[in-house]
């Protein structure tokens, strides 16, 4: 796929966000109006995925239920395909990455992250074997592979390579998904090199087929590739829905906050031991399940609570090559694409 077949796809995207939102605020004005339901629909972008982890251990863990609320949670293999879920109205949240939150408001839509569960992406930069990428700045030429268009994988993997000096159209971007697909990819030739998350990055360093060229799972090593922290994984909500139905995102925290506690002082192997058995089985087995975990779950906070400088970086970092962003970093208000009233409540 070239870049400018990713550019059409995105736009695509775009439009399909554009015609969603009238659809969107009729839609959550009518959830909203029930007040704080204890039914609640989530998607996740990618449930078996562990940087967003979080989402069905609280389910796994009874703490949903524990807040008397009936959580309902659905799998996309995309953030960028439940973000567009949440604006159609479709869902009442998403776990995904908080910089979608930013990119949304540069479209007019308000959307909150009200649970932050990394203040890292979580995310790594993998290379073949023989695909003689030492660095970003030899990005150029080849095929990188990402989630879809449009999703944060996307978003990093464009910055990286203009930050190396690597314009779009000297590489060319795939859409290899994440699991068994980007592996057949890695695997196949389909891309030299492309950004994913543990379970997958886990079982590519098993097989031998690649190697770690940037690793944003810890602190430093985001800091050293995106100059600072760069918030990822959270729950976001659109503001209105926040707004009429305090009480419902409340609980939401309090689970949510409850299970960070919870990964933060268990092991790979415990954690494990409380997810889906397909999960396990999908990863190479339940040994290679749990050290991808243990691999990972160091990049989660244990408040819930946004970093705000970490905010201000993810939109520097937007701004700089998002064309929704660029040129309007100064006009976005970043109060408005977080919070930390209820995770700071659940905390406290």
């Amino acid at each position: 796929m070239t870049m400018k077949t990713t550019q059409r796809r995105a736009v695509t995207a775009a439009a399909v966000i554009a015609l969603g939102l009238t659809v969107s605020a009729c839609q959550t004005q009518s959830k909203a109006a029930s007040g704080n339901p204890a039914e609640v629909s989530i998607m996740v972008g990618g449930l078996d995925k562990v940087i967003y982890l979080p989402a069905e251990l609280t389910e796994r863990l009874g703490y949903f239920k524990d807040q008397g609320l009936t959580v309902k949670l659905q799998s996309q293999p995309s953030g960028a395909n439940a973000e567009t879920a949440l604006v159609a109205g479709q869902v009442d949240g998403v776990v995904g990455f908080y910089d979608h939150t930013i990119d949304l408001q540069t479209k007019g839509k308000c959307i909150r992250s009200v649970v932050q569960f990394a203040n890292v992406p979580g995310e790594v930069e993998i290379v073949g074997k023989d695909a003689g990428i030492t660095g970003a700045k030899d990005f150029a030429g080849k095929k990188l592979g990402i989630t879809s268009p449009g999703s944060s994988t996307d978003f990093l993997t464009q910055y990286l390579a203009g930050k190396a000096g690597a314009a779009t159209d000297e590489y060319t971007t795939v859409a290899a998904g994440a699991g068994a697909t980007f592996i057949a990819a890695l695997q196949n030739g389909g891309i030299d090199a492309g950004m994913t998350t543990d379970p997958t990055a886990q079982q590519i360093k098993e097989k031998g087929l690649g190697d770690v060229l940037l690793d944003m799972r810890t602190e430093e090593g985001t800091r050293a590739a995106l100059g600072g922290l760069y918030p990822a994984s959270s729950l976001y909500m659109d503001c209105d829905y926040v707004e009429k139905n305090p009480q419902t995102v409340q609980k939401l925290a309090n689970a949510l906050v409850k299970t960070l506690a919870f990964i933060n002082t268990h092991s790979g192997q415990e954690i494990a031991q409380q997810m889906p058995g397909e999960y396990a089985s999908g990863s190479g087995g339940a040994a290679s399940y749990a050290a991808a975990i243990d691999a990972s779950k160091g990049m989660f906070t244990a408040t819930g609570v946004m970093d705000p400088d970490g905010a201000q970086n993810v939109l520097t970092v937007l701004s700089q090559f998002n064309p929704n962003v660029k040129g309007k970093a100064g006009t976005v208000d970043l109060g408005k694409t977080y919070t930390t009233e209820f995770a700071s409540k659940a905390t406290g």
